[in-house]
Formats: C-alpha cells, structure tokens, sequence
C-alpha cells in the first residue's frame, strides 16, 4: 500500500528537548489515577478538517492539496480513506469521527449515493480491523448541499426534511454497521436569520420530531450509544435553535429527550456563545449531560469558527477540570475538530498540528489532575457554600421551608452585612503555583 507522508515516523514521546514530530508532554502509556492517559483521553481524529479541508476561505480558494494523488472523486475519497488510517497509525490515535459526506461524494441520486457509501464504508471497515481503530461518532452532513439552504429538520420544504430524514437513517445504519460509541446531530443550518419569514414553532417541533425519529429508528436496529447534540451558536444562521448547552437542555426537556440525548462540546463554540470552554462543559455535567468534546480553539478576534488545534493550556485545564469531575469519557471523547490554518501547506503539518494539540489536552489533563489532588480550591467552594449545610440553609437546599418561614428567619436576622470574600485573585495565583511550580 502506497505510503501518503514517507517523510513521517510514528510519533513518540520524547519529552520536551524533542524533536518536531514528536510529543512533549503526551506519554500515551503514563498511568494516572489508576488508567494510561491514553485511555482517560481517548484521541480521536476528525475525518472533514484532516482528511477534506484544503484551506478554502470565504476570500480564496484551497492552498492544500487533499487529492491525496487521486485523480477523480471517487479515487480521492478511497486514498483519503487510506491517508487517514496512515495518520491514525502513525500518531497513535485511536478513533475517528465523520459526516457521510465526508467519506464518498454525493451521486446524481440518494439511491447511488447511498450505494457508493457502502462501498467506501466497507473499505473502512477493513482499514478499521487491519489497524485496530474504532469509530468514535458518526454524523450526516445535512448543511453543505444547497438543498439545505434553509435548514434540515427544520426547513420549511416538507421534502428537504424527508431527505434529511433518508440521510439521517443511512448515517446512523453506517454507525451501527461500524460499532460507533455515538451519533451527533450536527447544528449545522438549523436556525433562522429573520422572524420576518420564520414559523418558529413549527421549526422547533419539526426538530423534535426529526430526533424522535432518529432515537427511535437508532434504537430499533441495536444503536447502545449516545446520541449528542453539539451546541453551536449564531452561525452559519443568525439565530441557531441549538445556541449553547443551556439551549439545548430547555429544547430536550421540551420534547422528552433527556434519557437519551447528551452533549457534545465545542471549545470555540463555547466562546462563540460567549462562554468558556469550562463553562458550558461544567453546565453538561451538572445536568447530567455530558458526553464527549471536540477539541479547538478561536482566533481570539475573529467572530466565527475558526476551528485552530488547541494550544491554550489554561483553556485545556479549566475544561479538563470538568471532564475529570464528570467522571471521565464513558462512550465519549476528544475529536480534534480543528484545521491546519490556511498558510500550513506541508503535508507534515497536519501531524504537527495534532502533535501541538495531543500534547496541549494532555498537559491540560494532567494540570487538571494536579489542581483537584491539590484540593485547595474545592475545600475553598465547599467552605464558601458551608451556610447551606445547617440551619436555615440545609432547609432551602432540603425543600422544607417556604416563603412566610424565609420571612420570620429573616425578621428576626437584622442587618446582614457580611460577606464572604470570593478570592478571585488568591486563587488564580495558586492555579499559577500548580501549573508553573
């Protein structure tokens, strides 16, 4: 089999006097907590953006070539599928993550595009058992063809839902058939950019059934995984019906999808939304929700999806953080839904983008391990709330007070004036003394 990066051995930790292509902090056999880093991360590669993206932008067109030497479409799609195994191999990933639409080009009709993918998913198949890889997640692409101009499930075309439909139950068969751990509902363009020609409602409830639809049709032929929502705001519509993880969790609760439905989170769709990546992952855990990230980051002036490696290790700690307090990954993971920028043009960049951003969640991981053995800042949290474990505040948190007993307590309280000091800065000093110490 023809080699596509001869120019790249597999990728070894090497600590940080290492070279190029080697990891600085990644050690994918350290034990931690009683399980290899490797198995706490659970590295998964992102077939669109690695495999599919060529640079392209809104003001120019491609500047890397993703042909991978084919000379037509449909023998690009093979030789990505086999560029994408060598990537995997040599970087010591695990899994991967797709759309459909990621894997075979779109045919003249649903009919001859659904059988080209089988064939195309079959060679996956076999590169899946020759090089032990597992499917993280699948997905379908219901965003990118014109057809979907004005949303999926949510568009106003009766028939462009029953395509989607069509395409949504092929893409969950392919996960089914390739013993994938979960199936996202990708955002893409359903929201609306002006009420002025929106039924809001029945776009929701269409989105409610459409899902519905999907989780009942997933369970019926053997789907055991999670189904996740990934929260993405304002873009490409104006007004995303999935806006952040709070959104969606109203939307769920709505249409009776809890028992089913979890999340999958975007860091630079965090700050899109106005978030941190911490912040809509610790929203997912407290309720219950969490369930695998895509790993990125944004351009910090830039207001839209940017998709960079992630490389910011206060931002992987402050989210790894909450993925250790959550439990770990179960079916979950960490995709790498991020592109090399437009002016990477070496085929060796893609692994260096990888290497940065292994080592930056694993660093990130690590740091996160070390600040909760520290114990500091949760005895902090813990001791500021400690009014709510006796006394009046034990009955609130209990539910066995009301509001004339609130009254009385309080009439009879006199002034209150104090204030616990919240140590804002205290505590980011010593977040600083773990992370640098």
């Amino acid at each position: 089999m023809k080699e596509f990066f001869p120019k790249v051995p597999k990728i070894e930790y090497k600590g940080v006097g290492g070279d190029a292509l080697s990891f600085k902090f990644y050690n994918p056999d350290e034990v931690i907590n009683g399980k290899t880093v490797k198995d706490h991360l659970r590295f998964a590669m992102s077939y669109w953006h690695t495999l599919c993206g060529d640079g392209t932008d809104i003001f120019g067109k491609g500047t890397q070539d993703k042909s991978f030497g084919g000379s037509n479409a449909m023998e690009t799609a093979k030789n990505k599928a086999y560029a994408g195994f060598e990537i995997m191999d040599k970087l010591g990933i695990d899994f991967f993550c797709f759309h459909d639409r990621d894997v075979a080009p779109e045919q003249a009709t649903l009919a001859e595009t659904n059988k080209v993918l089988d064939e195309y998913v079959g060679i996956i198949e076999e590169l899946m058992a020759k090089y032990n890889k597992k499917l993280l997640w699948g997905t379908t692409n219901a965003f990118g063809n014109p057809r979907f101009t004005n949303g999926a499930a949510t568009n106003c075309n009766a028939d462009v839902f029953a395509y989607a439909a069509a395409q949504i139950k092929k893409a969950i068969e392919i996960t089914v058939r390739l013993k994938g751990e979960g199936y996202v509902f990708w955002g893409g363009r359903e929201g609306y950019m002006t009420l002025l020609n929106t039924n809001l409602g029945l776009e929701l409830d269409n989105l409610g059934r459409m899902l519905t639809m999907a989780r009942d049709y997933g369970r019926s032929i053997g789907f055991k995984g999670d189904f996740y929502i990934e929260p993405k705001p304002m873009e490409p519509t104006t007004h995303q019906y999935d806006y952040d993880v709070s959104t969606v969790l109203g939307f769920l609760r709505k249409y009776d999808l809890m028992d089913d439905f979890k999340m999958n989170v975007e860091a630079n769709h965090a700050t899109l939304a106005g978030h941190t990546f911490a912040h809509e992952l610790c929203v997912a855990r407290e309720n219950g929700v969490f369930g695998s990230i895509d790993a990125n980051k944004g351009e910090t002036f830039n207001g839209w999806d940017t998709d960079n490696f992630p490389t910011d290790v206060y931002d992987t700690t402050m989210a790894m953080i909450q993925v250790i307090k959550a439990g770990g990954f179960t079916k979950g993971g960490t995709n790498f839904d991020a592109k090399l920028r437009r002016a990477s043009t070496d085929p060796e960049d893609i692994f260096k983008g990888y290497i940065a951003g292994m080592d930056a969640m694993a660093l990130g991981f690590k740091l996160a391990s070390k600040i909760i053995a520290d114990g500091r800042l949760d005895a902090f949290v813990d001791d500021r709330y400690s009014s709510f474990k006796s006394g009046i505040g034990a009955k609130i948190v209990a539910g066995t007070t009301n509001l004339a007993e609130l009254e009385k307590y309080a009439m009879d309280l006199g002034e209150v004036s104090t204030n616990k000091s919240g140590r804002q800065e205290e505590f980011e000093a010593i977040l600083n003394s773990i992370i640098f110490g």
